[in-house]
């Protein structure tokens, strides 16, 4: 199954924290990175007084059902560094969601699929576009006419590749 994975960062050296996210997804077991967008620089959504976010999208191939999958992220977070304190939208040295998982949808407490919102957010569509600009998100359409769709201005890109 491919899923595709946000990763997110803000603090503690964001830009490390994205590449060694990356370079660990594909050592998951059962699962093999294919494809991994620039990184990209976008102010943060939510508190303000935060710094900047960097982001970027990976491909995943993976053995993992979805529900394992977040537990290996989850895992994968805490090894960096993030507490879960309940603030929405705060800091976070990192932050893994899965975005698409195949073309399942998936309603679930606390695991929806596709991400919520994934079809308005400039630091989701513009590296997922980079990646996969044909992929249809279920109930929403292809992923480079949303991604045209949408105000990217405020992204800067950062690195070509992770």
């Amino acid at each position: 199954m491919t899923a595709y994975i946000g990763i997110g960062s803000n603090l503690d050296q964001p830009v490390d924290q994205v590449k060694r996210a990356i370079e660990a997804l594909g050592r998951l077991p059962g699962c093999r990175c294919t494809a991994v967008s620039p990184l990209y620089r976008n102010p943060p959504m939510g508190p303000a007084g935060q710094p900047d976010y960097i982001n970027a999208v990976a491909a995943v191939e993976t053995a993992l059902e979805p529900r394992e999958l977040l537990l290996a992220l989850q895992d994968q977070e805490a090894r960096a560094g993030r507490r879960r304190n309940g603030q929405r939208w705060g800091p976070r040295p990192l932050d893994l969601d899965i975005l698409l998982y195949g073309d399942q949808v998936i309603a679930e407490p606390d695991l929806d699929v596709p991400h919520p919102g994934i079809a308005e957010r400039a630091f989701v569509l513009v590296p997922l576009a980079a990646i996969a600009p044909g992929l249809q998100i279920p109930g929403a359409g292809e992923v480079s006419r949303l991604r045209a769709l949408i105000d990217a201005k405020a992204l800067a890109l950062v690195e070509e590749s992770a």
